[in-house]
């Protein structure tokens, strides 16, 4: 088999030196596998590493491979991309790792699905797929041996401090410093041409300072860009000294910094304390920013400043290099450089009052819950309240139209989704922590629908069952584990399901309110998976207590949605007699209701009660009455799904000539009723299922 040669593509703008890493990394594309020179070629993707400590480019030179590999046209699918370490230095969740892997894919995985279900989801997307994948910031080898696809056509590009030990078939591409010509060349972007060529040697020593680490050069480009007439030597005289200031001093991050991270530190240490006050404090407040993303609404919260100010403001942060753009050109949204994140964290708790730290990330999680507020409230009708809410809010909190706040919603989700991670986790401020669970939850729904927000969705409930729990809160405790309750029965986890609905029932009860609706939710949801464990004895009795309470409260919708379940799980268990009560009393509930629509719904359910039991003419009778009140409905729809399920009746009981009439008939009804009337029809079980979203719509 012919090997494949990469070549080259066109470097993108900004990007400096590295051609022997470059030229390493294309050598180990074309380089056959050391399971391949052994006979034995792994079906397993191939792994690239790039190692080297965070501020030597090793995540730009990755960025820039993996653009000359799409060049090459190999990987049609694009790069997929993942940062498998949390600002603060943790491992991120597995979970969420391959969540955004999938996401960049178009694939949904399952909610609430575990680490080793969603890895295999992921494993079979990508087997028919070329694509690379990006996983930045890889702590340990476990971290990635459980993302390396099975299929030789993926390639993993993975960037971490080191070699990755245990991860077989791989040989990293160490990155250290820049060299002499690109560091001086970098250096020239801030202080131009001139300054350089007339001191080439202060230059020289400014770059030895930073260590040549892209990161530190970027930063003293910065400072001498906005000190023009400052020649380079007094960036040299200077960083010494401001690694000796006391307030600098607390740019040791913690932990403590390696030497061979001291440049990173000097570098920092020679630009902040040259900004502005109000940038300098806007800097320091920037570890806050959940998952390192920060957009002028996040940066004015945080700095209690206007939005244009702190629009300004990070233009001028970013042109000292203290932060990355972020997506596309001008959306005003950057990220903390993950190597600046600990020294900028020691800088938070040396020279901000924990009180004040406090205050800054309650206001922008009040700013958040606003931009949440609105970007749900522009999906609500003309003229609603939440469209009158919305018209009272200042311009730059609004967004122009749906389409907008979709946009905005879709951008910041992985932030999101961070905030309420990290306001739940810290637990001092559980009211702004609930707030915004709801609001994030509407806004996704919203926009998304709740089927299609599941997975976001299962993991804020459980948010809300940590606050709630923490805070004792059981009515909410109890709501929480309903809907995760319901989301694990969706996805067939019918055992979890039963185990939180279980739960849920204990924390209602807790409350001494039997009558409060968390208690019959509950009780009908254990009823309804027994029902789908198909223990129809069980879902029976539990459907009695549910009714019991019904009964109690006077809630005439649901006895009419209890019984109607009732007399189904009765059906199941063959207990012809009982079904029928059960089936009669619903129907004289929906009669009192006035819904005729789940009355006919009953009846043809009763009359297959009534045919299982033998009795043919009842059956019969019973469905032409439900037949003269779906007619009477005027729901086509309806009266064709009865007309079909009379007739399967009457083809049952032997009856061809019987059964003609009816099937005639709903053919008719089809053909008025539209194109997609008759794949929207469902003639096993309609009946139940009529009078079930007839009642859940009062």
């Amino acid at each position: 088999m012919t090997e494949q040669t990469v070549t080259p593509g066109p470097r993108r703008p900004g990007f400096l030196g590295r051609h022997r890493e470059l030229s390493i990394l294309r050598a180990d594309v074309e380089r056959a596998g050391l399971d391949t020179l052994a006979g034995r070629p792994a079906a397993r993707g191939r792994v690239l590493l790039v190692a080297g400590r965070p501020g030597t480019g090793r995540t730009t030179l990755a960025e820039e491979f993996a653009a000359e590999l799409l060049a090459g046209g190999d990987y049609p699918d694009g790069v997929l991309r993942a940062r498998l370490t949390d600002p603060d230095g943790k491992p991120a969740p597995a979970e969420r790792t391959v969540r955004a892997l999938l996401a960049g894919l178009g694939v949904d995985g399952p909610p609430g699905a575990d680490d080793d279900e969603l890895t295999d989801v992921l494993r079979e997307a990508l087997q028919e797929r070329r694509a690379v994948l990006l996983l930045d910031d890889v702590g340990t080898a476990e971290q990635l041996l459980d993302l390396i696809p099975d299929t030789r056509h993926c390639l993993v590009l993975a960037v971490a401090r080191g070699p990755l030990t245990g991860v077989p078939d791989v040989r990293p591409c160490t990155v250290g410093g820049l060299d002499r010509v690109a560091a001086a060349t970098l250096l020239e972007r801030g202080a131009g041409d001139v300054r350089v060529t007339v001191d080439p040697g202060a230059a020289e020593s400014l770059a030895e300072a930073c260590g040549c680490l892209p990161a530190a050069l970027t930063l003293a480009s910065g400072w001498l860009a906005a000190h023009p007439e400052a020649a380079i030597a007094d960036a040299v005289r200077r960083m010494p000294a401001a690694a000796e200031d006391p307030a600098p001093a607390a740019l040791t991050g913690h932990p403590a910094p390696a030497a061979a991270d001291e440049p990173l530190r000097r570098a920092l240490a020679l630009v902040h304390p040259s900004l502005p006050a109000p940038a300098a404090r806007l800097l320091r407040l920037l570890p806050l920013a959940p998952a390192g993303l920060v957009d002028a609404h996040t940066a004015a919260a945080l700095a209690g400043c206007p939005v244009d100010t702190a629009r300004d403001t990070l233009a001028g942060l970013a042109a000292f290099g203290l932060l990355r753009p972020d997506g596309p050109a001008g959306e005003g949204r950057y990220l903390v450089p993950g190597c600046l994140d600990p020294l900028l964290r020691g800088l938070l708790d040396a020279l901000e009052k924990p009180s004040e730290a406090l205050l800054a990330r309650a206001r922008m999680l009040e700013r958040t819950v606003s931009l949440l507020r609105a970007c749900q409230a522009v999906t609500e009708p003309q003229g609603s309240p939440a469209r009158a809410w919305l018209a009272g809010l200042p311009a730059w909190l609004r967004f122009a139209d749906r389409a907008a706040a979709a946009r905005w919603l879709a951008s910041r989700q992985p932030a999101l989704l961070a905030s309420a991670r990290l306001v739940v986790a810290d637990g001092r401020l559980d009211t702004l922590a609930r707030r915004l669970v709801s609001a994030l939850s509407r806004a996704l729904i919203a926009h998304r629908g709740a089927e299609g927000a599941a997975p976001e969705l299962y993991a804020l409930h459980e948010l809300v069952l940590d606050v709630a729990t923490r805070q004792g809160l059981s009515r909410e405790r109890a709501a929480a584990l309903l809907n995760l309750g319901d989301l694990d029965a969706a996805t067939g986890r019918l055992t979890a399901a039963l185990e939180r609905y279980r739960t849920a029932l204990e924390a209602a009860r807790s409350e001494r309110d039997s009558e409060q609706p968390a208690v019959g939710r509950a009780l009908e949801s254990i009823a309804g998976t027994y029902g789908e464990l198909r223990d129809w004895q069980r879902a029976a009795d539990w459907y009695g207590r549910a009714l019991t309470l019904a009964h109690a409260r006077g809630d005439v919708a649901a006895q009419a949605r209890v019984q109607g379940r009732l007399g189904a799980a009765l059906t199941h268990a063959g207990q012809w007699p009982e079904a029928l009560r059960a089936w009669r009393a619903a129907g004289a509930a929906h009669r009192r209701r006035g819904d005729l629509a789940a009355y006919a719904g009953v009846l043809v359910e009763t009359a297959w009660v009534h045919e299982c039991a033998g009795r043919a003419e009842e059956a019969l009778r019973t469905g032409a009455e439900a037949l003269r009140l779906a007619d009477r409905t005027g729901d086509r729809r309806l009266q064709a799904a009865l007309r079909l399920r009379l007739a399967e009746s009457a083809d049952r009981l032997g009856r061809a000539a019987v059964a003609a009439v009816p099937r005639q008939s709903a053919e008719r009804l089809l053909a008025l009723a539209g194109p997609d009337a008759e794949s929207s029809v469902t003639t096993e079980g309609y009946g139940y299922e009529t009078q079930i979203a007839s009642a859940g719509n009062d």
